[in-house]
């Protein structure tokens, strides 16, 4: 028939002639689309993410195109899950080991607008990464981390958060939390509001801003006012001559510097002066708003009034700027050495390399501060805590394949990382085991915890009177929570040590200063020792 179809002169074609090489075209096309797919494989982003705007979105278990730093970490991840995924489907030995999922969602892309840049991504994934291999040590179901790529901005979470509500219905290996949430900015805020109508219980690791609050989001860090109180503590002791500046980031749609120019305000503004001894600059987090890190007006005023004391409210990828600045000017004729006082995770590496502390040096200034880690927990200085000593042996194993040392702890992300998937896995874990009796049921069929399972163990209270039973002992300290509707799922009594940089020389009759610890309620001494 198409030898015959194919004689005939165009004109003599009808509709059942011209119907059939249109369909023969369509076949045709489809057939080279498939083969062409198929030879180019699933292509940077995998088969479970849709490439948008250069980032790879959605939420997959798999290796996929990243920023070069970060690829030998995702492939690490990917092969543990696919060992986990084997241990419950086909194992070589043993039994079947059920296991759950819990979703990292955060960017895996930055550029020089991010919130997060590429190495801060890298130290949370190496720490999320040793947590899941800690977790999946222990008898219990076994952990999948999932990536949940959410665009170097943060704000393409929508498709993602959709994926995961279909994800936590999932009977077989449900997702059971989501971690990750690096940011303090408004996209942030409705990722965690989506996350909570969808009744998934979410953990930030490094999240400060006391506004970041939703009725299923938990914080593993400290808050931005709970950081200025551990400030509070150290003036003090150390109050200097009161000269106080405030230097603050004018980007409106940055909730972390906004809540933070506040609670300095609220804390520090009336001793310290700052309603008439402040400026601001532009921050280089978030969309271009004309040229960032223009510091000279706060630089100059600060010579011209001799101030001992900043606050700087900002991000630290700002700071080494402003750093930079001061020291072009000097000490100024300073009788006593500035004091940067800051708040954060831990103490960004860009601050303590080689040419930052020379900076310091020249301006003879030193960084104060307030945060989740110290680094002399891990300088040798002191004996690791138990925790703390096994989330350093799982992050050893993975220096020298991914190139990570242990100054790179020093910010305080790996830790934080660890701690918030542990907090998950540890609910996870308490409550398989509450629900299967404490294994006297069939263990051939035990029940999998759920995500509202996991949600209801979390808002357990931590602390009664003076025993913390069901605390999450982590890499970062011991702490828990109040239980729901109180502290805003906050951390309770998570330990809030303030680091000066470069460390003073100490004499033998200098005390250490008391350890601040968060708590809402209550008199200084209400944590459990």
């Amino acid at each position: 028939m198409l030898q015959r179809l194919f004689r005939r002169h165009p004109r003599e074609w009808g509709p059942v002639e011209w119907l059939a090489v249109f369909g023969l075209g369509a076949l045709a096309a489809v057939a080279i689309t498939v083969i062409v797919g198929m030879a180019r494989g699933p292509g940077r982003c995998g088969d479970d993410l849709r490439d948008i705007d250069g980032d790879c979105i959605g939420v997959t278990g798999s290796a996929f195109e990243t920023d070069p730093g970060l690829t030998s970490l995702v492939q690490a991840v990917a092969d543990e899950n696919a060992r986990v995924r084997r241990d419950a489907e086909s194992p070589s030995s043993g039994p079947r080991i059920p296991y759950v999922r819990i979703a990292l969602m955060m960017p895996f892309t930055a550029d020089e607008h991010s919130a997060m840049t590429t190495d801060m991504i890298r130290r949370g994934l190496a720490g999320a990464l040793a947590a899941q291999r800690q977790a999946n040590r222990f008898g219990g179901p076994h952990y999948q981390l999932l990536l949940a790529p959410d665009g170097r901005n943060l704000d393409q979470w929508e498709p993602v958060v959709a994926r995961l509500a279909e994800l936590s219905k999932d009977t077989r290996a449900p997702l059971v939390g989501v971690t990750g949430i690096p940011s303090s900015t408004p996209d942030t805020r409705r990722a965690i509001a989506a996350l909570s109508k969808h009744s998934i219980p979410t953990v930030g690791p490094v999240i400060t801003a006391a506004t970041m609050n939703a009725p299923y989001f938990f914080k593993t860090s400290a808050n931005n006012d709970q950081f200025a109180r551990a400030l509070g503590r150290y003036l003090a002791e150390k109050p200097g001559k009161h000269r106080g500046f405030l230097v603050w980031d004018n980007r409106a749609e940055d909730v972390y510097s906004q809540d933070l120019r506040s609670v300095f305000e609220r804390h520090f503004g009336d001793a310290y002066g700052l309603a008439h001894h402040n400026s601001n600059f532009t921050g280089t987090s978030g969309t271009d708003k004309g040229i960032p890190q223009r510091f000279t007006d706060a630089v100059q005023k600060i010579c011209n009034e001799k101030s001992d004391t900043v606050f700087f409210a900002g991000r630290d990828q700002d700071l080494p700027a402003f750093v930079e600045r001061l020291a072009q000017e000097g000490d100024c004729g300073r009788t006593a050495k500035l004091r940067i006082l800051k708040v954060g995770i831990g103490l960004e590496p860009t601050l303590t390399a080689d040419a930052p502390t020379r900076r310091l040096d020249d301006a003879r200034a030193t960084i104060v501060d307030a945060s989740c880690v110290d680094p002399a927990w891990w300088s040798g200085k002191h004996k690791p805590g138990k925790a703390l000593g096994r989330f350093l042996d799982r992050f050893d194993e993975l220096k020298k394949p991914h190139k990570l040392d242990t100054e790179q702890l020093n910010d305080g992300y790996a830790v934080m990382y660890h701690d918030a998937f542990t907090l998950l896995a540890n609910a996870v874990d308490r409550t398989y085991t509450e629900i299967n009796e404490g294994g006297r049921r069939a263990p051939k069929s035990p029940s999998i915890p759920t995500k509202d399972d996991v949600y209801n163990t979390l808002i357990i209270p931590s602390i009664s009177g003076d025993s913390c039973d069901s605390c999450l002992i982590g890499a970062g300290g011991t702490y828990g929570f109040e239980g729901p509707g109180k502290n805003d799922q906050w951390a309770v009594c998570k330990p809030v040590p303030v680091v000066e940089y470069p460390a003073p020389a100490r004499t033998d009759e200098e005390r250490p200063r008391t350890l601040y610890r968060t708590y809402r309620d209550g008199p200084g001494n209400a944590c459990p020792s």
